[in-house]
Order: structure tokens, then C-alpha cells, then sequence
């Protein structure tokens, strides 16, 4: 990796991690567990559209690890691994096919980021009510994933060539 690729890297982190900070001090809004911004996932789909698979891939994993480990727990990571793991892959196959902006990558990967973090929930809890909350968890995913597209989205145009300079 080149020094101008590793310092990209580095500041992608940081700001994801800030982000994540960010989003950590936010109280949350409603009594369903689970639901959050996700402004993190605006570095993420920025990266999709401007970098490659590998470069976005390592962001988001090491930015899970990270956060999980400065504002969370060892249960945290497992939620955001799984749930960042499944939404990334869904969000780059639905870029890859051309058809969505921005915002439908995003909306795509909130949903299913809440539908593996309510799964995970489910085994470690040894219950299945907890899938209750699945719709509240729809509605935000897609509510706040079309919030952190409208973000990446702008974000993307503006420094759509920071990559390839």
C-alpha cells in the first residue's frame, strides 16, 4: 500500500470513529433497543462509490473493531461485526448492479444491518420474541439509511475524484 492510500485510510477511520463517537453521545430516541443514526455508514458507502471493495471492506472492519472496543463491549462487536459484515456486502452488491444511488445502497444496508443485529440478538438471548421489534427496526433502517444516503450521496460528488488524483 502506498503512502497516499494509508493516509486515506487513516483519515477515513478517524472520521468514521468520530462519527461513531458522535453517535455515541446521542441518547436514545425510542424505547425499541437497536436503533441508531448509523452516520458511520456514510464513510462506508462514500468508500463504495469512490474506492475500491478492499479499501471500503478494511474502513468498516477495522472502524467495528475500534468503535466497539472504545464506546462498547465485547457483545457490541459481535452485533456490529455481524450487522456491518451482512450490510456491507448487501450495499456493495446492490452498487455493483448499477442500479441504486446512493441512497438505495443505504437504505438497503440499514435494513439488513438491523434485520443481522436483530438475528444475532435472537441466538444469544435464546428467544425469538425479540423479532418484535423487527418492524420498528425496518422503519428505522430505512428512514435512517436514506438520511446517512442523502449525506454519502453529497459527500461523494463532492470529492468523487479524492481516490484517483
Amino acid at each position: 500500500m502506498n503512502t497516499k492510500k494509508l493516509a486515506l485510510l487513516s483519515l477515513t477511520v478517524a472520521f468514521s470513529l468520530i462519527l461513531s463517537f458522535i453517535e455515541s453521545q446521542i441518547p436514545p430516541f425510542f424505547p425499541v433497543p437497536g436503533i441508531k443514526l448509523g452516520l458511520a455508514n456514510a464513510v462506508v458507502v462514500f468508500l463504495l462509490y469512490t474506492a475500491d471493495f478492499k479499501f471500503a471492506l478494511a474502513v468498516s472492519l477495522i472502524r467495528i473493531f475500534l468503535a466497539s472496543m472504545l464506546f462498547g463491549s465485547v457483545m457490541t462487536l459481535a452485533y456490529s461485526f455481524f450487522g456491518g459484515i451482512s450490510s456491507f456486502m448487501v450495499m456493495f452488491l446492490m452498487k455493483k448492479t448499477g442500479f441504486f444511488s446512493c441512497i438505495g445502497v443505504s437504505v438497503c444496508g440499514g435494513v439488513v444491518h438491523n434485520l443481522a443485529q436483530i438475528t444475532v440478538a435472537a441466538v444469544v438471548m435464546e428467544t425469538a420474541g425479540i423479532l418484535t421489534y423487527f418492524p420498528a427496526l425496518l422503519v428505522s433502517g430505512t428512514v435512517c439509511g436514506a438520511a446517512v444516503g442523502v449525506l454519502a450521496g453529497l459527500v461523494t460528488q463532492r470529492f468523487k475524484n479524492i481516490f484517483n488524483a
